[in-house]
């Protein structure tokens, strides 16, 4: 065979198949339409792989918000322990609608009945009712977490997992309501919105580029009172164009045969979009978005004018941010910690308890989607939530890493991870970020925006609104690129119609082409030249983004003008009630030091415990909490502690150690008077403590420590001399 016949082979092979593939994506771009007006047609319900009912609807309430509490129903065969820990996932309203927490069985809904917890999941309405605003939502999720502890009273309180934008409204109603409230999961979640680092994370930058809030204004009087979600969902895009508009497309053209599912199930949700009301968008951009006030401290419910302060949060907070991550990198999830606490004593001190978990590449919709991140990290966080509402007090990393075989102890960890808790300081936050100098500029985007906003409402307000109806509304909310280019290629298009038949026909006799092919090959590089021009193309567009942002809001002139160049003008940090704070932190300690001679086995216990590992950070590792439930197992006689029990008993003991640790230690022989409950203390403190394998030589002086205050060193020492 002659190069040129070989030559002409692979064409007319690369041909055939290349023609078959164009018709096969158009018809998957058809099916992709009528998903779209199929959900539509349905009244956009809740995208999950899991069966559910409705146990409350909020647009039923006194004050009505189009939200809607769902009990997930469990698989056949699941076991579901009423009296386990309930958990609540609230999915983000960013544009898109509910369903992306249970949007597969590797998921967060899908892992909680794993573990046989109820399960319960926030949804929300296509559109808001009348009226409705911000406070009037978190109103209805508080009743709905008030809800699940009335089903379930016998359990611990739920825990709340808050996804993207749902992670700040989870965070508000911790801090306005924290007596209802369980452990928090905030994974992707910004409540830093003017963190970032120079040169990455240009979506920080769109609201001063677009001179503030008065945009999200015009665009709410267009809709007449209702902001339109598709203006989210393409600012989403708008952050990586080669994926939008060439990467998803060419894969699914290229892997047509494999790829169709994959790519239907995800643009089913991607393309359903819900609305706002004007209140609730303004006070999303005015107080998150461009004004930061939740990290700051400055937002102030309308009712009683109560100032959220996150650190009224008494539940343990988790976490989850990644490096991969462009809308909410890793400074926007976690420099509130530092605006909060000027340290980590300090957030010993108010009894909190942080962690943190950083991946290494995954990006925003994977930290909610990716089936690898479910089955690590997610199914770490809901299996080992237990172990994190009892750590002590602070500001921890959570490392989790494979199991080895050579790990001691390692028939305690009953999956392929382990998890430790490496304590951390406000400056280990702080390394996260390159400076904070640069959110200086955002005051004045802040101020900037309140201007324009004024202008807006003055004189080019009175002119637009008279125009507009919900008609002319509906007309632009049609005409929008995310639901037209959907619409235009489903069944409502005549000339799509055709490809039905066509496609069937070719599936029939498909022929792709060879592996190795050259022309398919050339295709293969050509989209990879097409990837690298869009790529250096956003590049280049996120550059001149921040040199504009800078040029402008860093310009002296309009620092003056906005009344920021003058002596004392910055923002300094709202430290709020700090010294009530400190008054009530002294008052009690003084109550817990008359409580140092008080308690029996439990306390005991837990303070031993503490104090052996008080200065060894190997306390806060998996296996040490998997052999307190094996001990507690052990011991079925001596009866259940709940995890609150627990919990309370470390904090308490932890302050008690602050307090006055030689007191403390020599207190331990009035906890446990018997002699055979000292020897079950030191027992257990003995196995739990060795756990992680050998102890160091502090941990082992303080264990002695321990043994010699319990009265027991002598019997040890005579039992092993008649040995």
């Amino acid at each position: 065979m002659t190069i040129f016949t070989e030559l002409y082979r692979n064409w007319a092979e690369y041909v055939t198949d290349s023609a078959q593939r164009s018709v096969l994506f158009w018809d998957v771009l058809r099916k992709r339409g009528n998903i779209a007006v199929e959900h539509f047609e349905q009244g956009k319900p809740p995208l999950l792989a899991f069966e559910h009912e409705t146990v409350l609807d909020g647009r039923t309430l006194d004050r009505p918000a189009n939200y809607a509490l769902l009990r997930i129903l469990p698989r056949p065969g699941q076991r579901i322990d009423p009296a386990k820990r309930p958990f609540i996932i609230v999915d983000p309203r960013a544009g898109h609608g509910p369903g992306i927490g249970g949007f597969k069985e590797d998921s967060q809904v899908g892992f909680a009945l794993r573990f046989g917890h109820p399960c319960y999941f926030v949804t929300f309405f296509p559109e808001p009712e009348p009226g409705q605003t911000l406070e009037d939502v978190a109103r209805a999720e508080a009743l709905f977490v008030e809800t699940v502890r009335d089903l379930h009273p016998d359990s611990d309180k739920p825990c709340i997992y808050g996804n993207c934008q749902a992670g700040w409204a989870v965070a508000i109603l911790s801090a306005a309501r924290p007596e209802i409230m369980g452990p928090i999961i905030l994974a992707g979640a910004p409540l830093s919105y003017w963190a970032g680092v120079e040169g990455s994370n240009p979506m920080r930058y769109t609201g001063g580029l677009t001179g503030g809030s008065w945009a999200a204004l015009l665009a709410s009087d267009l809709g007449n009172g209702r902001f339109d979600g598709a203006n989210l969902v393409r600012n989403f895009e708008s952050l990586n164009p080669a994926n939008t508009y060439w990467t998803k497309y060419y894969n699914l053209y290229s892997r047509i045969d494999t790829e169709e599912e994959r790519f239907l199930e995800f643009e089913r949700w991607w393309g359903g979009i819900f609305l706002m009301n004007q209140e609730e968008i303004l006070a999303i951009v005015n107080g998150l978005f461009i004004g930061n006030k939740l990290a700051r401290g400055e937002i102030v419910t309308s009712e009683g004018g109560k100032t959220i302060d996150l650190r009224n949060i008494r539940s343990p907070i988790v976490i989850f941010a990644s490096w991969g991550d462009n809308i909410t990198p890793p400074q926007q999830a976690l420099n509130w910690i530092a605006d909060v606490y000027d340290s980590a004593e300090e957030i010993r001190t108010n009894e909190q308890v942080i962690v943190y978990t950083l991946h290494e590449d995954i990006g925003h919709l994977g930290i909610f989607v990716s089936a690898r991140v479910a089955q690590k990290q997610t199914s770490e966080f809901i299996g080992g939530l237990d172990f994190i509402d009892i750590l002590p007090p602070g500001l921890y990393e959570l490392i989790i890493d494979d199991k080895r075989p050579d790990l001691p102890n390692a028939d305690l960890i009953p999956d392929r991870y382990v998890m430790r808790f490496e304590p951390r300081e406000i400056e280990d936050i702080l390394e996260l970020d390159d400076t904070r100098e640069d959110e200086l500029r955002f005051e004045t985007v802040a101020r900037v925006s309140q201007v324009n906003e004024g202008l807006y409402e003055t004189f080019a307000r009175p002119w637009i609104t008279p125009f507009v109806n919900e008609a002319t509304a509906r007309w632009l909310r049609l005409m929008h690129p995310a639901r037209l280019e959907r619409l235009m290629a489903s069944d409502f298009n005549p000339f799509m119609r055709p490809l039905e038949p066509l496609a069937e026909a070719i599936r029939r006799d498909r022929r792709p082409a060879a592996p190795g092919n050259p022309f398919a090959e050339a295709e293969r590089r050509m989209s990879d030249g097409i990837v690298q021009a869009l790529e250096e193309y956003r590049k280049a567009r996120d550059i001149g983004y921040e040199r504009m942002f800078k040029a402008i809001y860093g310009a002296p002139l309009v620092e003056a003008a906005v009344g920021l160049r003058a002596e004392g003008a910055r923002h300094v940090r709202r430290r709020g009630d700090a010294e009530l704070r400190a008054e009530l932190a002294k008052a009690r300690m003084a109550l817990l030091a008359t409580r140092i001679e008080e308690g029996g086995r439990l306390e005991a216990l837990m303070r031993s415990l503490l104090y052996v590992f008080r200065e060894d950070r190997r306390m806060v590792d998996e296996r040490t909490f998997r052999m307190m439930e094996r001990i507690r197992d052990e011991r079925p006689e001596a009866g259940k502690v709940s995890v609150a029990q627990v919990k309370d008993c470390v904090r308490v003991q932890a302050a008690i150690l602050q307090i006055d640790e030689e007191r403390a230690i020599r207190a331990l022989p009035g906890l446990v008077p018997d002699s055979e409950g000292r020897e079950r203390v030191l027992d257990a403190v003995r196995r739990i403590s060795g756990a992680q394998g050998a102890l160091s030589a502090k941990a082992q002086a303080r264990l002695d420590r321990v043994q010699a205050a319990l009265g027991l060193q002598e019997r040890k020492t005579g039992r092993a001399a008649n040995a």
